[in-house]
């Protein structure tokens, strides 16, 4: 069993950053892709952003050239820095990581609220 703990959210004002981590509870762990979702009030989870083991970097439109995922292997770590924040970048936002032969586990999400 695998638990990924977030931390990193809060309340921000728009054009303010934010940066969220996610960790693994077990160090040492083979992990594909890591990566975020989020879901926003009265909206469904969509894709933010997603990180594969060699650092190759995958976002979604709405989040391109504000934010930036990185990830530490060896820490089993994700991260994603948050810039030009947006009201419309309120939500849960919920960080995964897909292990091979045992599927993909989430992490219990963290709230990021952005003030206009």
């Amino acid at each position: 069993q695998v638990q990924l703990v977030e931390s990193g959210g809060g309340l921000v004002q728009a054009g303010g950053s934010l940066r969220l981590s996610c960790a693994a509870s077990r160090s040492g762990l083979s992990i594909n892709s890591m990566g975020w979702y989020r879901q926003g009030p009265g909206k469904e989870r969509e894709f933010v952003a997603s990180i594969t083991t060699g650092g190759i970097p995958d976002y979604a439109n709405a989040v391109k050239g504000r934010f930036t995922i990185s990830r530490d292997n060896a820490k089993n770590t994700v991260e994603l820095q948050m810039n030009s924040l947006k009201s419309e970048d309120t939500a849960v936002y919920s960080c995964y990581a897909a292990v091979p032969r045992a599927g993909v586990y989430w992490g219990q999400g963290t709230q990021v609220t952005v003030s206009s």
